[in-house]
């Protein structure tokens, strides 16, 4: 399988799509300057304690307060604690918390009230981002991830990805980094470590351990609530986590953020920096890669996957619903049964890719089309857990019931994605009534006008609809053509099919929009 990073840079954020086999089969989105991301840590102060709950509220400075469970705090939140009242005390010497003597473990049936206190300074740790009208989910289990291990300060346990198949593996793996870890880390180690040399693992836990003795210094001058280290921006940490030797390539639009992520790429496996390439195309780099396309496709109620089969996708405040329906779809030699499990194959694949493309978390309901036979229901139950095994994010897949329902549960970090699909008429604003047509040409001349002539631009380009485009440029002499035979200047004309048919915009030379 095949995988291609296409990434979008704009001021204003930086999608990414990952493609498998030219297929989208996930998007990120990361807002400039975003905040409270998962992976970030910060400097809290307890505000509430809510015994009920066993749990407390936390002010990290975002606009609600965060939540902080009993069982989220930790086995060595003890330990955690000292650190932060040793390393906040005036003329503090701490370098390494190796010199730290280890609290017992906290009692996992015990009570928050006997822990926290408000107004409390609190290490945490984001675990789910804000959504909806939910502020961030905290835990106070510090872990700092790399692209092979996870490092676990105050903790003294070695854990191994169980997506490494082989127990020797495992065995080689475990003794390993037992023998190079630091006293008083904790690691687990990432599938991606399979096979990798010690140098290699023991170079990275060397680094893990120096970005967090990197807060060091902060911890002793803030008082909080303050973002203390924060995880790396999430394209350097979607590629850390999705990487693979398969990849072709990762095209990006932005030269900064291509050289970020060659250096990212160069230190992780230095031949595979010419993966990067950087995208100097006129046309939009979705469009261009067919993405705006497969978004339309793919998000909105109704998405066709197979032979006229669809899925019907609906969000509820509690969980999702999915349908699936084989719509006008007739196949001749199969019967009612084998018909509906080969519709009901089909779906677990657009099912599985419709979750990690949403990045739909929660409780999720599949409503398959009726099989009579058991032997039949197991056989789409098995191949939903064979095509979600690719899905990085925890979930949990039930054996569908005799009313042929399979229920699955995803964890949910970070809001589900969500593109609107359905365009808004951009002549009528929805007032239902439109210039006349034959007027239109008309319009746009005048517009033309204005900018050349009041405006006195120079350079204008015009972005319109692929049919705009062709009528505006085609013919002898071709209305572009007039237009530069009347005013001496060339108004470059480019074509965008995710417009609507008479949209358009005018940009000047620096490709900033004009507004007329």
């Amino acid at each position: 399988m095949s995988s291609d990073l296409i990434i979008d840079v704009s001021p204003s954020e930086i999608v990414i799509a990952l493609l498998e086999n030219k297929r989208l089969v996930e998007l990120n989105r990361e807002k400039s300057g975003a905040k409270f991301a998962v992976g970030d840590i910060y400097l809290g102060k307890v505000k509430k304690i809510m015994p009920s709950l066993n749990a407390a509220f936390v002010d990290v400075g975002y606009e609600k307060d965060a939540f902080l469970h009993y069982l989220d705090l930790g086995p060595q939140f003890a330990t955690t604690n000292k650190f932060l009242r040793l390393i906040s005390a005036r003329n503090s010497k701490v370098t390494s918390i190796a010199r730290i003597q280890s609290e017992p473990d906290i009692d996992k049936e015990g009570k928050i009230n006997d822990l926290l206190k408000v107004g409390q300074r609190i290490l945490v740790q984001i675990a789910k981002e804000p959504i909806s009208s939910k502020g961030p989910r905290l835990t106070s289990e510090i872990s700092i991830a790399g692209r092979n291990m996870v490092l676990l300060p105050f903790s003294d346990k070695v854990s191994v990805s169980q997506k490494i198949k082989t127990n020797e593996e495992k065995n080689r793996l475990k003794k390993l980094i037992q023998s190079i870890r630091p006293k008083k880390f904790g690691v687990i180690v990432r599938t991606a470590a399979e096979e990798k040399m010690v140098a290699e693992l023991d170079q990275e836990i060397k680094r893990l351990v120096e970005r967090w003795e990197s807060i060091f210094p902060k911890l002793r001058k803030l008082n909080g609530p303050a973002l203390v280290m924060g995880e790396m921006d999430r394209t350097t940490a979607f590629l850390r986590d999705i990487y693979h030797t398969d990849f072709n390539s990762i095209i990006v639009n932005d030269i900064s953020m291509a050289d970020e992520i060659a250096n990212y790429l160069e230190s992780i496996e230095p031949e595979k920096r010419k993966l990067v390439k950087l995208y100097k195309g006129k046309a939009p780099i979705f469009e261009y890669y067919g993405i705006d396309k497969q978004l339309k496709a793919s998000f909105g109620k109704t998405v066709s996957f197979r032979n006229g089969a669809y899925l019907i996708i609906e969000h509820t405040e509690a969980f999702h619903v999915i349908d699936v329906n084989s719509g006008n779809r007739a196949k001749s030699g199969l019967d009612q049964e084998n018909s509906a499990l080969e519709v009901n194959l089909a779906a677990c694949e657009e099912i599985a890719r419709q979750l990690r493309l949403r990045d739909m978390g929660g409780i999720i309901v599949i409503d398959f089309i009726d099989m009579h036979q058991a032997i039949n229901r197991h056989k789409v139950y098995e191949y939903m857990k064979e095509i979600m095994g690719g899905d990085r994010t925890k979930h949990n897949i039930l054996p569908l019931s005799k009313f042929c329902l399979m229920q699955i549960t995803r964890q949910r970090v970070r809001p589900e994605e969500h593109i609107e699909t359905a365009e808004h008429c951009p002549m009528c604003k929805g007032t239902g009534k439109v210039v006349p047509t034959i007027l239109f040409a008309d319009e746009l001349e005048q517009k033309v006008f204005y900018i050349l002539k009041d405006l006195s631009k120079n350079r204008l380009t015009l972005k319109v609809h692929p049919y705009l485009a062709a009528f505006l440029t085609k013919g002898f002499p071709s209305i572009r053509a007039r237009w530069f035979m009347k005013y001496y200047k060339y108004v470059r004309i480019e074509s965008v099919q995710s417009f609507a048919l008479t949209e358009y915009r005018f940009l000047d030379e620096n490709q900033e929009e004009i507004i007329v």
